[in-house]
């Protein structure tokens, strides 16, 4: 199972732009340098398609991207504008939560959010704070630990156990690098999809 063809549907600040709910949609959020565009890059199978931002907390739209499956089905992936970062002003970070809570709490088609934490950090208030949200709007969330080469084999397990504990939700470790975990995220994105 892949992902064998990927386009750019939009990219927008403004959710009347977004494109109308059609397929199933599955939402990737995360603070700042957490890898989130390698991720995406990894998970479909293109380089450059997700940008990644030379100055941090940046990107302040969504970005919808229609995927084929190698089984014909359609997806989009959704990439979050990114949060947590010290240099984003108040009213920034304000706005960014406004903008968020509009979409994720009433996109019939929003079928999954991707929360992803760097492995080495742990969940922050944020990421506690939004998990919180999305149990409110009933959102299902899965936790995507990401730089799992970052640390060595022999302690990756407890830290993923742990995280999970930490946060009662499903995790799965990744490394955009080696790319382990990328197919066990994807068919875990099928899989609440309803494919």
């Amino acid at each position: 199972m892949r992902i064998v063809e990927t386009s750019l549907i939009s990219s927008t600040g403004n959710l009347e732009k977004i494109p109308e709910p059609s397929f199933p949609e599955i939402a990737f959020a995360g603070r700042s340098n957490v890898g989130k565009s390698s991720l995406l890059n990894a998970l479909s199978n293109r380089k450059g398609l997700f940008k990644v931002s030379s100055t941090p907390g940046r990107t302040r739209t969504i970005v919808h991207v229609k995927a084929r499956l190698d089984s014909d089905a359609e997806i989009y992936l959704v990439d979050l504008p990114g949060y947590g970062y010290a240099k984003v002003s108040r009213d920034a970070k304000e706005s960014w939560a406004k903008f968020m809570h509009e979409y994720l709490k009433d996109r019939p088609t929003l079928h999954l959010v991707v929360i992803l934490v760097d492995i080495r950090r742990g969940p922050q208030t944020e990421e506690i704070d939004f998990i919180e949200f999305l149990e409110e709007v009933e959102v299902p969330a899965l936790i995507v630990a990401t730089k799992l080469d970052k640390i060595a084999n022999s302690k990756q397990k407890s830290v993923l156990d742990k995280l999970q504990k930490d946060t009662g939700i499903n995790v799965i470790g990744t490394s955009a690098t080696s790319k382990k975990g990328i197919e066990q995220l994807l068919k875990t994105i099928v899989h609440h999809c309803h494919l």
